[in-house]
């Protein structure tokens, strides 16, 4: 392999993604849950503060290293939009269509300004698949008690965070490339 290759694999440690891990070349995992998105924000204010303040539990509870990553991914809003063509196809009141018609260019008008979806994980490094299952369950279980959603991170997750963080949003299928 080439080390003065711009290729992340030069550099760094990650040596597969798979079954939800990334595996090091030093043989430790990095794992962790995605946090589906609430918006607090309309909430009355003592339902905010009450999701304010389990979050502040929630954190305080974790006892080992994390990361709290805020990554943006790009919306894919395709299968919305065919359903709207199909809807469009098959609606002969104009009105209705025109209202299809406006939701079909509003939509247009989101992928062309690359809308975003914003989504949360919390991830953490550990030595067996055991601890990852342990701290993935306790990380989940505590998450729900301040109202809010977790999951375990899926290789596509932990796939879209590098390409994020190593490769400024670009997917690559081949050689991961972080410069031109």
């Amino acid at each position: 392999m080439n080390q003065n290759s711009s290729s992340t694999e030069n550099w760094i440690t990650v040596k597969e993604i798979n079954n939800n891990v990334i595996v090091l070349d030093n043989k430790k995992l990095v794992s962790g849950i995605k946090v589906l998105p609430k918006n607090i924000f309309i909430m009355d204010e003592l339902s905010q503060n009450r999701v304010i303040d389990e979050l502040r539990k929630f954190y305080n509870q974790i006892d080992f290293e994390f990361w709290l990553i805020v990554a943006d991914r790009p919306t894919n809003i395709d299968l919305y939009v065919s359903q709207l063509e199909l809807q469009l196809n098959n609606v002969s009141r104009p009105a209705i269509r025109k209202l299809i018609i406006d939701d079909i260019a509003k939509a247009d008008g989101f992928v062309q300004n690359d809308v975003v979806d914003t989504e949360y994980f919390v991830l953490f490094k550990a030595d067996t698949q055991e601890e990852i299952t342990k701290n993935v369950r306790g990380l989940i279980s505590n998450l729900a008690q301040s109202g809010l959603i977790g999951a375990q991170v899926s290789n596509e997750d932990l796939r879209m965070l590098l390409d994020n963080f190593l490769n400024d949003g670009k997917t690559f299928t081949e050689r991961t490339v972080t410069t031109e």
